[in-house]
C-alpha cells in the first residue's frame, strides 16, 4: 500500500470512502458502514491551523483532555492535511467503524465518553469542519492496516499524525 497523504484521489483510490464534515456526521452518522475498518481525519484548511484550549472533547473519567496551545503547536505537522489515522474493531471484537465514530464524534461534543485516543483534534478551531473518512476492513485486522497507514505516513512527513500520540 502507497498512499500519498495530502492527495483526497489517493486516499480514495486507496479505497477510503465517506468524506464527511464533523458537522454532518454530528447530525447523521448513518452512512459509516457497522463493520470494522479504519479511518483517517483530514483537516481541509490544514495551511491556516489554529487551535483552541479548551478545545470541545469531553472530560472522560474526570481527565482532562486538552494540551496547552505551545503542546499543540509542537505536535501539529504543518504540511499535512491527515490529522489522525484510527481504527475500529479487531478480529475477533465488536466495535465497527459506526459505533467508534459514534463514540469519537460524540466525545467531541464535550460527552463524558471514552474515546482518549485522536482526541487533540477537539481542540482545532475548525474541528466541525473536518472530514472524517474510512475504508471498511471485513477480512483483515484493522490494527495491521492502521499499522501499515501509520508506516506509510510515516515515511512521508518522519513523524506520527498531529493527534496520533503513540503507534
Amino acid at each position: 500500500m502507497t498512499i500519498n497523504f495530502n492527495n483526497l484521489d489517493d486516499i480514495k483510490k486507496n479505497g477510503f470512502t465517506g468524506f464527511k464534515l464533523v458537522s454532518e456526521l454530528w447530525t447523521d452518522r448513518s452512512s459509516i458502514p457497522k463493520t470494522k475498518g479504519v479511518y483517517i481525519v483530514i483537516n481541509p484548511t490544514f495551511k491556516k491551523t489554529e487551535f483552541i484550549n479548551p478545545g470541545v472533547g469531553g472530560f472522560f473519567k474526570g481527565k482532562d483532555p486538552n494540551l496547552s496551545i505551545e503542546d499543540l503547536k509542537t505536535n501539529h505537522v504543518d504540511n499535512s492535511q491527515v490529522v489522525y489515522i484510527g481504527k475500529a474493531g479487531n478480529l475477533n471484537g465488536k466495535a465497527t467503524l459506526n459505533s467508534r465514530l459514534g463514540q469519537y464524534l460524540r466525545f467531541g461534543e464535550t460527552k463524558n465518553v471514552g474515546h482518549w485516543g485522536g482526541r487533540l483534534i477537539w481542540q482545532l478551531k475548525n474541528h466541525s469542519e473536518l472530514i472524517f473518512c474510512w475504508k471498511p476492513t471485513p477480512n483483515n485486522d484493522p490494527r495491521d492496516i492502521e499499522k501499515q497507514l501509520l508506516s506509510q505516513y510515516i515515511k512521508q512527513f518522519d513523524v506520527l499524525p498531529f493527534a496520533n500520540l503513540i503507534k
